[in-house]
C-alpha cells in the first residue's frame, strides 16, 4: 500500500504499527511515495493494490483528466480537512496577512514579478481551497498567479529558496515552514471549507470486485485505525510514530500543532472542530454522495460543465464501506456510533 508523507497518512501507519492488518487476516506492506503521481502510477500499473491519495483523484482518472486511465474506486474516506495556506515570510513582512492584502500586493507588484503558489495535486481539494482563498478578495486584473504541483516534502524547501511565494498543503508542512521562520499560515481548510473530504483509500475497480473480501477487510482495519487516530489520548504517540523517517519524516514538534494542538491562527475555530485533521468523527469515513458532490461540484466550477458525466457516479462506493463496517466487532461498532460529533460544524459529509 502506498501513502503520501502528510499527517493524514496516520490511519495507514497506525493499522500497520498496531497490528490491525494482521487482526483482520491481512499481510500488508506500506511505503511512502514522494508524490500523488507516483502513487497513482503504481495503482494504475498494478504495483500496489491500494493507495492513500487526494479525494479528487478517482474522479480525475474516470474523466480522463490525467494521462493514465484505469477505473478506480474508493470505499473509504481517510480524513476530513487538514490543509493550510502558507505564505512566505517576505510577503508577511510586506503586510500580506490575508487575501485582501495579497490582492493589494499583487497590484503593487504587477509589473515587477509573477507569483507562484504550490499544491500537492492539481484540481485537488488543496487547489480548490487555494483558488477560493485567492478569489475571496477579488484578484486585480493582469496579475496572474501560477499554481504548480509540488511533492509534499518539497513545499517547505521551495518556499525557503524563494521558488514558491506560498502553498496550500497538508500538515505538517505548514507547521514546518512556520516553526522554521520561513512561512506564515494565513488560512486553513477548517475555516475555508469545514469538514471537506481530503484523502481517500483508492483501489482499482478490478481489485475491489475480484478480491472483494480482502478489500473489505482492509477497509475494516483502516476504519478501526481512523477511530484510534481520533482519540485524544493517542495523539502524542501518533506524533512520535509519524515523525519516523519511513513515515512523514518531520520533527515531532511540527506534527503536534495539527494532531495535539493548538494550531496557529484561527486556533479557536479549529479547536471547536476537535483539531485540523479529523479521521473518524463527523461521519468522516463513509464515501457518501454528499462528499462526492462536494468534490465534483468543485470540478464543475473549474471546468464549467453543464451536466454531470455518468462516470462520476461510480467512484465513491458507500456500499463497499457498509459491508466493510459490518466486519468490525460489535462493541467497536457501538463505540464508533457513540463518537462525538461537533454540533457547530457544517459538513459536506
Amino acid at each position: 500500500m502506498a501513502f503520501l508523507p502528510e499527517n493524514d497518512c496516520a490511519p495507514i501507519v497506525v493499522a500497520y504499527e498496531f497490528g490491525l492488518y494482521k487482526k483482520y487476516g491481512l499481510d500488508v506492506e506500506i511505503h511512502s511515495e514522494p508524490s500523488w503521481k507516483r502513487a497513482n502510477d503504481k495503482i494504475i500499473q498494478g504495483e500496489v493494490d491500494a493507495a492513500h491519495v487526494p479525494g479528487m483523484l478517482p474522479f480525475l482518472i474516470s474523466l480522463g483528466l490525467i494521462p493514465e486511465t484505469c477505473q478506480c474506486v474508493t470505499g473509504l474516506v481517510l480524513n476530513l480537512q487538514g490543509n493550510g495556506i502558507t505564505i512566505s515570510r517576505e510577503l508577511w513582512r510586506l503586510g500580506v496577512h490575508d487575501a485582501a492584502t495579497l490582492r493589494d500586493q499583487l497590484w503593487e507588484d504587477r509589473n515587477k514579478k509573477a507569483y507562484t503558489f504550490g499544491v500537492t495535486c492539481p484540481l485537488s481539494a488543496q487547489y480548490v481551497l487555494l483558488c477560493q482563498w485567492l478569489r475571496s478578495a477579488g484578484s486585480p486584473p493582469d496579475t496572474p498567479i501560477r499554481i504548480e504541483s509540488v511533492p509534499p516534502e518539497q513545499l517547505f524547501p521551495l518556499l525557503k529558496l524563494g521558488y514558491l511565494d506560498g502553498f496550500c498543503g497538508g500538515e505538517p508542512w505548514t507547521s514546518v515552514a512556520v516553526q522554521a521562520g520561513i512561512g506564515a499560515c494565513v488560512a486553513t481548510s477548517a475555516s475555508l471549507a469545514p469538514l471537506h473530504p481530503e484523502k481517500i483509500l483508492m483501489v482499482r475497480k478490478a481489485f475491489a470486485e475480484q478480491r472483494a473480501d480482502e478489500h473489505e477487510r482492509l477497509i475494516a482495519a483502516l476504519i478501526e485505525a481512523c477511530f484510534l487516530c481520533d482519540q485524544s489520548e493517542n495523539r502524542a504517540v501518533l506524533c512520535q510514530l509519524l515523525a519516523q523517517p519511513q513515515f512523514v519524516n518531520a520533527p515531532v514538534e511540527c506534527l503536534e500543532p495539527d494532531l495535539v494542538g493548538p494550531f496557529g491562527p484561527g486556533g479557536s475555530h479549529i479547536h471547536s472542530l476537535g483539531g485540523l485533521n479529523i479521521f473518524h468523527r463527523c461521519r468522516a469515513n463513509e464515501p457518501n454522495p454528499a462528499k462526492a458532490a462536494w468534490l465534483t461540484g468543485r470540478l464543475f466550477e473549474f471546468l464549467r460543465w453543464r451536466t454531470r458525466p455518468p462516470a462520476l457516479n461510480r467512484a465513491f462506493r458507500p456500499d463497499i464501506f457498509r459491508r466493510a463496517r459490518r466486519l468490525l466487532p460489535e462493541d467497536l461498532r457501538s463505540s464508533l456510533d457513540a463518537a462525538e460529533t461537533p454540533k457547530r460544524a457544517r459538513s459536506p459529509a
